[in-house]
C-alpha cells in the first residue's frame, strides 16, 4: 500500500490465473529479510509439489498478517473475497455443531492467493473432499521432546523405516520445518479416523519396542524430555500438521522439506528454507511424486492393534478437536 513501506500491489500470473498481491515488500521473515513477494515466488517455484501435498484436502491456513514476528491466525474458514476459481470443501465440527468451508487446493494459484491473504503455513487434513471422513494418508510424526537431540530423531526415523520395510509399506519422509521428522504413507480410504489412529498407535508401539529413544506416554508431562514421541494423534480427525513444502512461521523461513531416506543422516532442518528450496526442487523435482502410487493396506497394523489390546495395552482417549475459528 502506498506510503506504508510495503510497496505498491503487483499482479502475478500463476498457471494462467492472475493473483493481485498487496504489500509485496512487507518483510515476513526477519532473519534474511524475505518479503511477502518472496514467499509467493517460493510457492510458485515449488507449485507442483505443494499442490500434490494439498490437492483436494480441507486445509487450515496459518496466517501472519504482519509477518512471522506478529500474531498468528489459525484460519479454518476460507477468508472472504476469494476468486471464484478457489475451491472449498465443507467440513462439519460436531463439538460445535457447525460447519466451515475450508480451502481445497486444486491449482498453484490457489496457494499464491492464500499468500495474498497472509498465509505462511498450510495444514491439510489427511482425507480428501470426496469423503472427508475417510483418511487416505497415514502420518508418522516424530516429535522430539525439549531435550532431545536431532541424532535421536534420526535414530527413531531409521527404526520406523525398518518397520515400514518389513510391512511392505513405502514411507515418504520430510523434515517438519522444526526439530522433528514426518513420514507419510498413502493408504486406501477404507477406514475412519479412529481405525487409522489405532493403526498408527500400533506402529508407534512397535517402533518403541525396538528403540529406547521412544517415549509413548499419553501425557506430555509424563514423557522423558530427552526422548521422541511418535505422535499417532496426528491421525485423529481434524488434527493437522504442516504439509510437504509448507513454509513454517519462523524468522529463518524454514520449509517442511521432502527427503530421500539416504539423506536423513546428513540433512539438517535449517538446510531447507525459501532461499534454498527452489534450486533443490529444480534439480530433484518432487521427492514425493510417487506417493499416490504406493498405497499400503493398514490391515496388518489393525491386527497388531488387536493383539496389543488382548495383551493389555492401554487405549488412550481421543484428543480434543482444535478450536473452530470465526
Amino acid at each position: 500500500m502506498a506510503g506504508s513501506g510495503a510497496g505498491e500491489p503487483v499482479e502475478l500470473t500463476i498457471g494462467g490465473r492472475t493473483v493481485r498481491l498487496s504489500s509485496p515488500d512487507r518483510v515476513y521473515f526477519p532473519a534474511r529479510g524475505e518479503t511477502k513477494l518472496d514467499l509467493a515466488r517460493y510457492y510458485e517455484s515449488v507449485g507442483e509439489g505443494i499442490v500434490r501435498a494439498l490437492r483436494d484436502r480441507p486445509c487450515m491456513m496459518h496466517r501472519f498478517p504482519k509477518g512471522v514476528s506478529g500474531d498468528k491466525v489459525h484460519q479454518k474458514r476460507l477468508p472472504r473475497g476469494a476468486p471464484d476459481w478457489v475451491r472449498t470443501v465443507r467440513v462439519h465440527f460436531p463439538r460445535y455443531n457447525r460447519t466451515a468451508d475450508e480451502l481445497c487446493v486444486a491449482h498453484p494459484a490457489d496457494v499464491v492467493w492464500a499468500v495474498q491473504m497472509s498465509t505462511v503455513e498450510f495444514h491439510p487434513w489427511n482425507s480428501r473432499a470426496a469423503d472427508v471422513e475417510a483418511p487416505d494418508e497415514w502420518r508418522i510424526d516424530l516429535d522430539p521432546m525439549p531435550d532431545t537431540s536431532y541424532a535421536d530423531v534420526r535414530r527413531v526415523a531409521h527404526v520406523a523405516h525398518e518397520v515400514l520395510d518389513e510391512l511392505g509399506a513405502t514411507g515418504f519422509p520430510k523434515t517438519s520445518g522444526g526439530k522433528g521428522l514426518h513420514v507419510y504413507v498413502r493408504i486406501p480410504p477404507d477406514h475412519g479416523f479412529a481405525d487409522v489412529r489405532r493403526a498408527a498407535h500400533a506402529f508407534a508401539r512397535e517402533v518403541g519396542r525396538r528403540c529406547d529413544r521412544v517415549d509413548l506416554n499419553w501425557w506430555r508431562k509424563d514423557r522423558d524430555p530427552s526422548k521422541v514421541f511418535v505422535d499417532y494423534n496426528q491421525n485423529a480427525r481434524d488434527h493437522t500438521i504442516a504439509s510437504a513444502y509448507s513454509v513454517r512461521g519462523v524468522p529463518e523461513a524454514r520449509v517442511s522439506a521432502p527427503l530421500r531416506w539416504d539423506e536423513i543422516d546428513d540433512a539438517e532442518p535449517g538446510d531447507f528454507t525459501i532461499a534454498t528450496m527452489p534450486a533443490r526442487f529444480a534439480e530433484l523435482g518432487d521427492l514425493h511424486a510417487g506417493i499416490d502410487d504406493a498405497v499400503f493396506d493398514i490391515a496388518p497394523l489393525l491386527e497388531w492393534a488387536d493383539r496389543d489390546a488382548r495383551d493389555g495395552a492401554e487405549t488412550p482417549p481421543e484428543p480434543e478437536a482444535t478450536d473452530l475459528d470465526g
